[in-house]
């Protein structure tokens, strides 16, 4: 599918529902594609593969109406580009502290005259589109999402979410929790209360918010703070879970 309607899923107002992509392995990820995920979180800054090997993941995504979202280990101009010429429709940007990071991001992200990306799509031809259709459409169809993970990016908020160019902010809660002194736990109220202001603070600016849980419970209650594009946990994580449940209740119900 090109050009992705992630974005008129944003606008929408509706949930926009993903899922962590942990496989680079072609069927698996049709797998995972095909429960129907808004989009995927492809990450490429704690796990050990390389470029290389997710070209072709995010290309499927696009191919099911999934949008492939890359998170790049760092701020930096190669990894944006790269990610989005392998077609990655979203770069998500880690630790994203002050404005002058957002300005970056952006300038790097964006195709001329918003940004300085340099032109060269290679998924062009093996999702069967032109360059010059990905040239044409880049800066309207593609998302930047920065991650607000820390205090110091909180107390920059305000300018923050003044800054144009990229379309939503992802607030990172384990990192944020150690940040602020009480490493891992995502529910002290210093980071509760942090994500329910900046959900506040967002509104009217035209940036959508996004965030991660492990438990779907958790994702109820954030979505209904206002946190739209929602990861949801990994089909992984889900699915060992449930299968996890299924043994120890059959084990129950037969044990001799």
């Amino acid at each position: 599918m090109y050009p992705s309607d992630v974005r008129q899923k944003l606008a929408s107002g509706n949930p926009v529902l993903g899922t962590s992509m942990f496989t680079r392995e072609p069927f698996v990820a049709q797998s995972i594609y095909q429960t129907g995920a808004d989009w995927v979180w492809i990450d490429q800054e704690h796990s050990p593969a390389g470029f290389e090997s997710v070209g072709t993941i995010a290309v499927q995504g696009r191919q099911n109406g999934s949008a492939p979202v890359i998170r790049i280990p760092y701020n930096n101009p190669g990894d944006i580009k790269k990610a989005y010429d392998v077609g990655a429709v979203g770069v998500m940007v880690p630790q994203i502290d002050t404005p002058e990071e957002v300005r970056n991001a952006v300038k790097w992200a964006k195709y001329p005259p918003m940004g300085m990306r340099g032109i060269a799509p290679y998924f062009a031809g093996y999702l069967g589109v032109s360059a010059q259709d990905i040239i044409d459409n880049a800066n309207g169809e593609t998302i930047l999402m920065l991650q607000m993970e820390s205090l110091e990016a909180y107390e920059n908020l305000d300018e923050i979410l003044s800054i144009s160019g990229y379309e939503v902010l992802l607030v990172g809660p384990t990192d944020l929790s150690a940040s602020l002194g009480v490493n891992g736990d995502i529910h002290n109220s210093k980071v509760e209360n942090i994500m329910v202001d900046v959900a506040q603070r967002i509104k009217g600016t035209g940036k959508y918010l996004s965030t991660t849980f492990a438990d779907v419970d958790d994702c109820r209650r954030w979505i209904g703070e206002g946190y739209q594009m929602m990861n949801v946990s990994s089909t992984l994580a889900l699915g060992t879970i449930q299968t996890k449940e299924i043994y120890t209740e059959l084990r129950e119900t037969y044990k001799a």
